[in-house]
């Protein structure tokens, strides 16, 4: 079994969002057909949410920083970021256009951390259920979608190589933020180097 993992396709990253990825809703009908082809095949899918307490101190706000710029928390480098995907809130929530997804992954709920991968916080002190949940699964291959190619996408994309999965990045289904120019362009380099394979949504047969 393969799996399709959709990271953090929420309201707050799409247009008209508090951190919004610029064209966003591009991939949307892109993921959509993977989801399509996936179910249709009997594949494994899941979703990822940032889900922050309000209090989250990656938040500008709450650490008197100023957004976008980088300094440190709790030892690890960090940007500081407007507030998003705050629980329970409708930013949080997946955009209403993503096809239903039945499993779910939170992360970032730790105030005191961030969490950029779906597999674990920053500091890597903290895993989410996701690894446990492919390996019962029998799962060795995936496919990672969704947003930001530079930032929660890349670094699920490295936690997952370093746990030992053959890792496909579509590139077509994903978006990046692009604090600087060409992060995501360097974020696409840096994974594949580390041996990730770069694909399209039209090379995904089954």
């Amino acid at each position: 079994m393969k799996a399709l993992i959709v990271v953090d396709v929420q309201n707050d990253f799409c247009e008209g969002g508090t951190l919004e990825v610029k064209n966003a809703s591009e991939i949307i009908p892109i993921i959509n057909n993977l989801i399509t082809l996936f179910k249709k095949n009997k594949q494994f899918i899941i979703s990822t949410k940032d889900w922050h307490p309000k209090n989250h101190k990656s938040f500008a706000v709450n650490s008197n920083k100023i957004i976008g710029e980088i300094g440190e928390l709790n030892g690890l480098p960090q940007v500081w970021w407007p507030e998003h995907c705050i629980e329970y809130s409708f930013g949080a929530e997946l955009h209403p256009e993503l096809f239903y997804i039945e499993n779910t992954i939170y992360k970032g709920t730790d105030p005191n951390v961030d969490s950029y991968s779906a597999f674990f916080d920053n500091g890597r002190k903290r895993k989410t259920q996701l690894g446990n949940i492919l390996r019962k699964k029998g799962i060795h291959e995936i496919y990672i979608v969704g947003l930001a190619t530079d930032y929660c996408v890349k670094y699920t994309v490295l936690d997952a190589i370093d746990l030992d999965f053959k890792v496909n990045i579509v590139e077509d289904a994903c978006k990046g933020v692009n604090l600087q120019e060409f992060d995501s362009e360097l974020a696409l380099k840096e994974i594949v180097h580390k041996g990730a394979h770069l694909i399209k949504s039209t090379d995904i047969k089954f």
